[in-house]
């Protein structure tokens, strides 16, 4: 069956990403890049296989929210898409736009009743450095 395993990422909106990326980087530690910052652990029932949470910043006028007007977008990592996004057709949750697929993975976005969009991420073979 199709499920949530953890937290892929938290995406903000920001006015000025750059300056922004950079204050985090000097008052918190948190090793920023161009994107924003990545996050590794291993899996808890596979302690070999590595996993990684990212933590980004967007323009403040980014489209990639929409529909949602929230400054902030979750990402969910997932196990079976395909099966999940069976099982939210199933209750009435329609996904939002079409499945994108990457090395790095495959995603769907739907939202929440509150409008909070959500973005589920099926990790793929390929992972950041």
């Amino acid at each position: 069956m199709g499920k949530v395993t953890g937290f892929g990422g938290i995406f903000v909106k920001s006015k000025n990403s750059a300056d922004l990326k950079k204050w985090y980087g000097a008052h918190l530690g948190i090793p920023v890049d161009d994107y924003g910052a990545t996050f590794k652990f291993r899996d808890h029932k596979n302690p070999e296989k590595e996993g990684y949470s990212v933590w980004g910043l967007f323009k403040e006028d980014t489209k990639y929210f929409d529909p949602s007007n929230k400054e902030f977008m979750i990402n969910f990592r997932v196990e079976d898409l395909d099966d999940l996004l069976k099982s939210l057709e199933a209750a009435g949750i329609k996904q939002v736009g079409k499945m994108e697929e990457y090395d790095y993975g495959r995603f769907a976005w739907i939202i929440d009743p509150e409008g909070t969009k959500i973005e589920l991420w099926e990790p793929g073979e390929c992972s950041p450095e």
